[in-house]
C-alpha cells in the first residue's frame, strides 16, 4: 500500500520548509530510515528520511520550494501501483523565487558573463560531492561546483571553498548596472528571526543596564593560558575573550538565578541549571547553540564546545536539541570593532548580555592618568522577570569576576 512522505516539522519551531535537494529519484528503491530529501527549517539543514519501504514512485515538489509542515510531498509505494487516490490532495508548493526582472534599456542590453570552468574530472557517478549549504550557496552566486576542489571530508565543497573561488568568479562576471533593485527572496532562517523578533521587541517591556569592566587583569591572565597550553599541548585550543565572558557569565547567573528565567505567560520559571545561548553568524542571519550545564563546566571546556558548536552552526548542522533550551544568552560583536551596543532578548528567556570590543584608553588610577583596557557590558532585561536592581546586582557580580579572573579560572 502506497505511503505518503511528509514535510516533516524537523526543528520544534518549524512551520514550513524548503526542500533543498532530494536525494532520492523517482523510480529508487527505499527503506525505513532511508534519507529521501534534504531540507531547510528555520535552524538547519536537515534529513527528511523514509518511514516505509518501497520505491520512490512520486515526487510531488521540485527542488527549491517551500512546504507547510504536514503537507505530502512524494509517495512511497510499489512500482505500478494506483495512488490517485492519494494525489487528490497534494499541496501547491511554494515554488522558489527568482528575483523580479530588472527593466532593461534598448540601448543597453543586460548581458552576463559566465564565470570560468576549469577542466575537473567528473565525479563518481557524474555527481559533486557539496553540503547542502555549498549547492545553495553555489546556485545564488552562479558558481560551477564540479570547478571547486573541495577541502570538506572525502573531497566534499563546503562554504569556505565557495568563498575561496568567489573571488576569482566575481574578476569574470560583468555586474548587472541596468536597475534600481533587486529582490530577494527569505531564506527559512531569515522568515524566523524576523518573526522572532516582531515578538521580543514590541510586546517584551525591554531596559537595558551597561557597566565598564578593566579588563588589565583578563588580559594578562588569557596570555598566561594560552602560553601554559601552548607549552603543555602544542597546537591547543586557544582561550578567547568570549570563552572568559561565557565562563564568568555563567558563574555570575549562579549566584543570581533571578536573572537565568524564562517568562511563561502565566508563571516565571527558574532554572537551576544554566545553558547559555552564544549568537553565532551564520550566511543568512543568526543562530544561538547551546553550552548545557555552562557553569559546570571549565575554561577550555566552554572554549572548545563554542568552537565547535559554531563550526557546525556555520554548515548549518547543529541538531534541534542543540539550539534549544537556552537559559540566557551571549552576544558578542567586539571583533567587529563595536564598542557598545544593545542586543535584543530571544524568548522565553528574560536577558541577553551584549559584548563590545577592549578598548585601550586613558584611564585615571589612584589619581594617575594611565593607559588601561576597557570592555562595555550591556545587559538587555525582561522588565516582567527581572528588576533593575536585580539586574544590577548581576552585573555587578559578572564586572567583579572579570576584574578578578581567579574568580573563574579553576
Amino acid at each position: 500500500m502506497a505511503s505518503k512522505v511528509l514535510m516533516e516539522a524537523l526543528s520544534p519551531t518549524m512551520e514550513e520548509g524548503r526542500l533543498v535537494e532530494w536525494k532520492k529519484n523517482e523510480g529508487d528503491p527505499i527503506r525505513i530510515g532511508d534519507v529521501i530529501a534534504e531540507v531547510e527549517t528555520d535552524k538547519a539543514v536537515m534529513e527528511l528520511v523514509a518511514r516505509a519501504e518501497g520505491v520512490l514512485l512520486k515526487q510531488l515538489v521540485p527542488a527549491g520550494s517551500t512546504v507547510a509542515v504536514a503537507k505530502l510531498v512524494g509517495v512511497v509505494g510499489q512500482p505500478g501501483e494506483d495512488i490517485s487516490a492519494l494525489l487528490g490532495g497534494a499541496p501547491a508548493p511554494k515554488p522558489a523565487t527568482a528575483p523580479a526582472p530588472l527593466p532593461s534599456s534598448p540601448a543597453a542590453p543586460l548581458t552576463t558573463a559566465a564565470p570560468p570552468r576549469s577542466p575537473a574530472a567528473p565525479p563518481l557517478g557524474g555527481r559533486t560531492k557539496a553540503s547542502p549549504l555549498a549547492r545553495k550557496v553555489a546556485r545564488e552566486r552562479g558558481l560551477d561546483l564540479g570547478a571547486i576542489a573541495g577541502s570538506g571530508p572525502e573531497g566534499r565543497v563546503v562554504l569556505r571553498d565557495l568563498d575561496k573561488a568567489a573571488p576569482a568568479a566575481a574578476a569574470a562576471v560583468a555586474a548587472p548596472t541596468v536597475g534600481s533593485f533587486k529582490d530577494v527572496p527569505l531564506s527559512q532562517i531569515r522568515k524566523t528571526i524576523a518573526k522572532r523578533l516582531a515578538q521580543s521587541i514590541g510586546p517584551v517591556p525591554t531596559f537595558y543596564l551597561t557597566t565598564e569592566v578593566d579588563m588589565d587583569r583578563t588580559w594578562e591572565a588569557r596570555e598566561a593560558l594560552n602560553e601554559a597550553g601552548q607549552r603543555s599541548s602544542g597546537a591547543g585550543t586557544k582561550i578567547s575573550f568570549n570563552d572568559i565572558v561565557m565562563k564568568a557569565t555563567a558563574a555570575a547567573l549562579k549566584a543570581h538565578p533571578a536573572c537565568n528565567a524564562w517568562w511563561q505567560d502565566d508563571r516565571i520559571r527558574y532554572w537551576n541549571e544554566v545553558h547559555l545561548s552564544v549568537a553565532v553568524a551564520v550566511e543568512d542571519g543568526l543562530i544561538t547553540p547551546v553550552v548545557r550545564h555552562a557553569d559546570r563546566k571549565s575554561l577550555r571546556e566552554i572554549s572548545a564546545e563554542v568552537k565547535e558548536l559554531a563550526g557546525r552552526a556555520r554548515e548549518r548542522r547543529l541538531k534541534p536539541e542543540e539550539y534549544t533550551g537556552g537559559t540566557f544568552s551571549v552576544s558578542n560583536l567586539g571583533m567587529f570593532d563595536i564598542d557598545q551596543f544593545t542586543a535584543i532578548i530571544n524568548p522565553p528567556e528574560a536577558g541577553i548580555l551584549a559584548v563590545g570590543s577592549i578598548v585601550e584608553q586613558a584611564v585615571v588610577k589612584q589619581g594617575v592618568v594611565v593607559s588601561g583596557r576597557r570592555l562595555r557590558l550591556t545587559m538587555s532585561c525582561d522588565h516582567r522577570v527581572i528588576d533593575g536592581a536585580t539586574g544590577a546586582a548581576f552585573l555587578r557580580t559578572l564586572k567583579g569576576m572579570l576584574e578578578n579572573p581567579l574568580a573563574i579560572v579553576y
